[in-house]
């Protein structure tokens, strides 16, 4: 079998890139790094000018500012523009955009041009698991299989960078996390670069290598999963990515001190500061550690695998832990509150 990869994955730069729409910024200079081979997630709210970038990206519209690097190949310049049948980019729409009068061998053989190579989709149908179903009509194909087809097609002109536009949002919930876990298996294997756009924060956390958060058409804050989750550089990163709590507190050596204890934490921030617990660090039980905190139980969720318990502290403000689905806890309950797992700060506002 030929080796069609590109000899070195190809990395992403995009500097100061900008695209209006009549008076609205869709991006807004901004700023990405993706490494050569990795799989990054540009995560963000709706209309925060995920899609837009990606087809800035693609050559599907043209930047009014900014440069995109492919490699050391420029893609946007000052007086230059590369069009999008030439960049080696592969793209899998958000419908898949696959064609119902063929079958799954045409559709990646369409990716190939009028000439297309019958070795070379055999290849790609093999490397996403359908060569057995190669002659089957689209339509005969569940919903993961055409995610496949799609990722097929574009991964058969071996294009140096691969774009997915919310690529998992028409499946069932029940699949998707199967077909993430394919999807990222199958990138790998092609050695590939790879930017998958998604307003899921845990499907970003889970599948990417890289996470680059984006706000109002710039990128907010860019790092691997655990980096953003539990070091958040503002506290709409902090909140958007999940739940958090905001306690009061003041910095000094190395440990801040909150109404949940005196805890360490890594910043050079001292004074005031807001302190950001996420639930699953806020520790409960009958009895705890001698610095533990007295609460009230008021409130309970309860989810099966784990139970987010809602907590009145003595001030009176609440707080919640995310704890496993056993031991039950219930309204009323008299327990210890304290934090055992990570915590960050940000200056106080």
């Amino acid at each position: 079998m030929t080796d069609r990869r590109p000899v070195a994955p190809a990395s992403l730069s995009i500097r100061g890139l900008r695209k209006s729409f009549g008076d609205t910024a869709a991006v807004d200079g901004l700023d990405l790094d993706v490494d050569g081979g990795r799989l990054c997630a540009l995560l963000g709210p709706s209309g925060c000018g995920k899609t837009t970038t990606l087809r800035l990206i693609a050559g599907l519209e043209r930047p009014e500012a900014g440069s995109i690097e492919l490699g050391d190949r420029p893609l946007t310049a000052p007086g230059a523009f590369v069009p999008p049948d030439r960049r080696r980019i592969g793209m899998v729409f958000q419908d898949y955009a696959l064609f119902p009068h063929y079958d799954v061998a045409g559709n990646v053989a369409y990716g190939l041009g009028r000439r297309a190579d019958r070795a070379r989709v055999k290849e790609v149908l093999e490397l996403v698991g359908l060569e057995r179903v190669a002659d089957r009509p689209i339509h005969q194909l569940s919903g993961g299989q055409q995610q496949r087809v799609a990722l097929a097609r574009a991964l058969a002109p071996t294009p140096e960078l691969i774009l997915l536009d919310e690529p998992f949002s028409n499946l069932d919930a029940s699949l998707r996390e199967r077909v993430r876990a394919d999807v990222r298996e199958i990138i790998a294997a092609a050695g590939v670069t790879a930017l998958f756009v998604t307003h899921d924060q845990e499907e970003a956390l889970s599948l990417a290598e890289r996470v680059a958060v984006m706000c109002e058409g710039r990128i907010e804050q860019a790092g691997t999963p655990e980096e953003i989750y539990s070091r958040p550089s503002t506290r709409w990163m902090a909140a958007f990515l999940g739940e958090v709590e905001v306690l009061a507190g003041e910095t000094r050596d190395g440990r801040v001190k909150c109404e949940l204890g005196s805890l360490a934490v890594e910043t050079k921030v001292e004074g005031a500061v807001e302190v950001l617990i996420r639930p699953e660090s806020i520790a409960i039980g009958i009895t705890g550690p001698p610095d533990a905190t007295e609460a009230e139980v008021v409130g309970r969720r309860f989810y099966g695998h784990d139970q987010l318990v809602e907590l009145r502290l003595p001030s009176g403000r609440t707080v919640s832990s995310r704890r496993l689905g056993f031991p039950a806890w219930h309204p009323g309950d008299r327990v210890q509150v304290w934090v055992e797992g990570p915590a960050d700060v940000l200056p106080g506002s």
